[in-house]
């Protein structure tokens, strides 16, 4: 093999594989959950009603938003379209991530490091959803790269984009700024001039500085990271045994590492970078619940960067073409992780699906069925598939989620509310598969009333939301409460309940 083929064999392996895991399976069979379905909401809003939604929810998204506005625009808003941005930002990441590990080690680190990483199971989790993790886990790799060039020729230019790049992230995701962590222990690591802790130190400042009013501003909006559950044991010990991999494949590698010809060595980058910004953000969850693993999500560049260094080191102890041996490793990977990886593909791979649920209320709703969401927040549903909802009315609901600048619109007082449903004869009920109490005042007006006043006739679960149908007492006084009332579990499709008569789902305005 020539080595310009050579060479477009190890660059372009890695980000073609990335984009191929990404493309199978990336409409997750039509679903949506919860998260890209405020993605969803918000861009389809005009830049002015954006900007006024900001300044009540969502500020720390803001810049996403914005970008997938223009993307709808230009492009459509089909679900290809919600995730290829998330997809192509990942791909880009990886041909970065390849280049960083050729220039750190070698070409055929490069290639391995590239090829683990478009293999981790978080990165492909991430790859096809519509959120911001993805573009900022690629701005973190050009970062990365970034930092290790203008320590090597340490000018202006080199400084000034990487500090431009990290303040680029921190405005996709302010969570981003934990990697400035990660690179003062590598510059310390690298044993840098004075010079050029300044002159990162300057970088790092402005990039804070910059992004600095949206971490005041969304300081605000803090209640918004409320629903985060304390860390639990299983958490902590799955990232220290990530952190101890990732040490284990510096070790493997480390005969390897010491031959680089930069000033920055891979376990001076890597380790630091896979270590710091989750155990840091695991140390405030301590006090404040906020760890999630996307918000750290830019910490598998260090993983991958190890593995690739120890696959190659491994490979080279035992053939003398070792671009073989790593393609066949990544193979055997490839197949080992399908369990893992056809999983992530599905529809039950997230939290829940807010089409599935629109599809079981078009299959159950007739003209003049009243709506209501348990909490507020399930009438996402309803905001990204509404031809679902056509013929019902919304009880609860006083001012639409546009006209209030939030993602969910304002229900009135539970006074209102109590009266409203008191006027309906049949009420369809969108609420989560789970058993926790209502947490506001409203909600627990809503399940006091359907109690004292409505019999449910029809329920329906799939995907993590139910669908549940009431009827008033006195518009069924044969049936009984919920011991005799018909309830299935939808599998595959959803059935026809005594007494209901499915209607023909409108196409409009519906998600394809």
């Amino acid at each position: 093999m020539s080595k310009t083929r050579q060479h477009c064999f190890d660059f372009g392996v890695p980000p073609a594989l990335t984009l191929l895991l990404g493309l199978w399976g990336i409409t997750r069979n039509n679903s949506m959950w919860r998260d890209e379905a405020a993605t969803w909401e918000a861009a389809h809003r005009t830049i002015p009603e954006i900007w006024s939604l900001l300044g009540r929810i969502d500020m720390v998204h803001g810049l996403y938003y914005l970008f997938m506005h223009g993307v709808f625009t230009v492009f459509g808003d089909r679900l290809y379209c919600l995730r290829l941005p998330s997809l192509l930002a990942m791909a880009c990441a990886t041909a970065l991530l390849t280049l960083l590990g050729s220039r750190l080690v070698d070409a055929s680190t490069g290639l391995a490091t590239g090829l683990a990483f478009a293999l981790l199971p978080a990165v492909q989790q991430y790859a096809q959803e519509g959120r911001p993790y993805a573009l900022v886990t690629a701005c973190e790799v050009l970062a990365c790269w970034l930092l290790v060039t203008a320590v090597d020729a340490s000018n202006w230019c080199h400084w000034a984009a990487y500090g431009t790049t990290v303040l680029v992230a921190a405005l996709l995701n302010w969570f981003s700024l934990l990697i400035l962590f990660a690179h003062a222990a590598t510059i310390a690591l690298a044993r840098t001039p004075r010079a050029v802790i300044a002159r990162w130190a300057l970088s790092a400042s402005c990039a804070v500085l910059g992004s600095l009013p949206l971490v005041m501003a969304s300081q605000a909006q803090s209640g918004q990271v409320s629903w985060i559950p304390p860390v639990g044991l299983g958490t902590t010990l799955n990232l220290l045994m990530t952190v101890v991999m990732g040490a284990l494949g510096a070790y493997l590698a480390r005969t390897r590492l010491a031959s680089g010809s930069v000033r920055v060595s891979l376990s001076a980058l890597a380790l630091p970078l896979l270590a710091l910004p989750p155990l840091l953000l695991l140390a405030v969850s301590l006090t404040r619940p906020l760890y999630q693993t996307r918000y750290v999500l830019f910490s598998q560049i260090g993983l991958a960067l190890l593995i690739g260094a120890a696959c190659h080191a491994l490979a080279s102890r035992f053939r003398r073409q070792p671009r073989r041996s790593i393609v066949l490793a990544a193979a055997v990977a490839l197949v080992a992780l399908l369990p893992i990886e056809v999983p992530l593909r599905s529809a039950g791979s997230r939290v829940d699906d807010v089409l599935s649920t629109a599809d079981n209320v078009a299959a159950v709703r007739k003209p003049g069925d009243a709506v209501l969401y348990i909490p507020a927040a399930r009438r996402d549903t309803a905001l990204v598939s509404p031809g679902a909802f056509t013929g019902t009315r919304d009880l609860a609901l006083i001012e639409n989620p546009r006209q209030s600048n939030t993602l969910q619109g304002v229900e009135g007082t539970p006074e209102y509310i109590r009266k409203a449903m008191l006027t309906a004869r049949r009420i369809i009920v969108v609420t989560d598969d789970n058993t926790s109490p209502p947490a506001s005042a409203r909600d627990r007006t809503k399940e006091q009333v359907l109690r004292s006043h409505f019999i449910r006739r029809y329920e329906t679960r799939e995907r993590g939301r139910k669908i549940v149908v009431y009827v008033r007492r006195a518009d069924d006084r044969a049936a009984t409460p919920t011991s005799r009332c018909p309830c299935f579990v939808r599998k595959g499709s959803t059935p026809t309940p005594p007494g209901v008569v499915p209607t023909e789902q409108s196409k409009s305005n519906r998600t394809q």
